[in-house]
């Protein structure tokens, strides 16, 4: 009797495990096939592809017939369903604001012409994406954000990807959604300079604009719809299955002993392939089991499907000046929160650089022997920030894992926008 309930245990474990992998089958088999076909318009969509983002057909400034007739279109207004990539789809819990600010074409479209366009700033020279192109891993190569007049913040210029599964935004969560992050630097002196009366009153005088917002929004032009449609946008802006994801996707099939892995050679054979199309080197896969490791434990912050925790932490950075960067603390007025930063995502980290909220770490292996030497000591440091005494091999096999968390950023189309 025990043999048999233990041979029902392993077949409901392996059952599990294989449902797991199919649904990243489906996932990514769907996100390919999307990409290839020109089916007609669902209400179903896999972010990271283009089909969101590419913007209105056709080339050149938008007409207003081009934009009547994209908005005459009852597709672009139907609530879109969305479904996470591979690797990000664990994350489907956590997804963050569209209850509140519901997904459609039309609205994203909006969002898209909004992130790109310079006229939201005071002298028609800063846009979103002047500190977030998706060129520099939706970031900027910048130590700090630069505004209009060459002007210099004092942080640098966080990703604008994944954040559908962020709440709190900026370095120090002083942002309570998206949409409030989204109109946050229109009004900033050293951003976009500009007044949210004022940029109002700009869209308002742009015809393709001014159709647009009274279709898509009941109010039309007013700063908060501004806010939902850049947030809405963002929010398909997501990472794709990187060699990280589906070497896990690939794991448990390698635990399972011969006999048993004959019962899902199809899946087995599918997910080997999947893998080697797409390889981690024997250097990202040590830096795999050392990130992970309770030796190392980059995963105390790191962790999740988008591998970061949404919190905030003190690394030590920048707590050696005169007058430090107190981050989170100029939010909470709490003791522990001094020197704290949100924990950014490993994913497509690569492409960020420089990196940390002040931007002073130029490379990743920079990064690597910030954490190795225990941080920089101060009051405040985290009690997750420990001297890690890495060989060289150690840090470069780390490096070479967070290299493997890369994958491919969605497609947009930068131009396209209302004359």
């Amino acid at each position: 009797m025990k043999s048999m309930v233990l041979s029902h245990c392993q077949s409901i474990i392996k059952f599990s495990v294989v449902c797991g992998m199919m649904i990243g089958f489906l996932s990514q088999y769907r996100l390919e096939a999307a990409e290839k076909t020109s089916a007609p318009k669902s209400n179903k969509v896999m972010l990271g592809t283009a089909e969101l983002t590419s913007g209105i057909p056709g080339k050149g400034p938008l007409t207003e017939k081009e934009i009547k007739d994209w908005l005459g279109d009852p597709a672009n207004h139907e609530v879109l369903e969305i479904t996470l990539p591979l690797g990000l789809n664990a994350g489907a819990a956590q997804i963050v604001g569209l209850k509140e600010n519901p997904l459609t074409r039309a609205k994203v479209e909006l969002g898209r012409q909004l992130y790109f366009d310079t006229r939201l700033s005071s002298d028609n020279t800063i846009s979103c994406a002047s500190c977030h192109h998706p060129e520099e891993g939706f970031g900027r190569h910048t130590q700090f954000g630069i505004g209009i007049k060459d002007l210099e913040g004092g942080r640098n210029s966080p990703v604008s990807y994944n954040r559908i599964l962020s709440g709190p935004q900026f370095w120090d969560g002083r942002a309570a959604t998206l949409e409030e992050q989204a109109v946050g630097p229109i009004a900033n002196p050293i951003e976009m300079g500009h007044t949210h009366e004022a940029v109002v009153k700009s869209i308002k005088e742009i015809p393709g604009y001014r159709l647009q917002f009274h279709k898509i929004f009941n109010d039309g032009v007013n700063i908060d719809n501004i806010g939902k449609a850049i947030a809405a946008f963002e929010r398909t802006l997501v990472s794709g299955p990187s060699p990280f994801d589906y070497h896990e996707q690939l794991r448990p099939f390698l635990k399972l002993d011969k006999e048993d892995l004959e019962d899902f050679e199809a899946e087995y054979t599918a997910a080997l392939k999947l893998a080697e199309a797409h390889p981690m080197s024997e250097s990202a896969k040590r830096g795999r089991d050392l990130f992970f490791s309770e030796k190392v434990n980059c995963s105390a912050c790191h962790l999740g499907p988008n591998l970061a925790d949404e919190k905030y932490h003190n690394l030590g950075i920048g707590m050696s000046a005169k007058e430090p960067d107190l981050g989170r603390y100029e939010v909470t007025r709490k003791e522990e929160d001094k020197g704290a930063f949100k924990t950014p995502t490993i994913r497509n980290v690569e492409f960020s650089a420089p990196y940390m909220h002040d931007g002073s770490l130029e490379t990743l292996e920079e990064v690597v022997e910030h954490y190795n030497k225990g941080g920089d000591p101060n009051p405040y440091l985290s009690d997750k920030i420990k001297k890690l005494n890495l060989t060289e091999q150690d840090k470069k096999d780390l490096v070479a894992f967070m290299k493997a968390c890369s994958g491919p950023f969605t497609k947009v189309e930068p131009g396209r926008l209302p004359q």
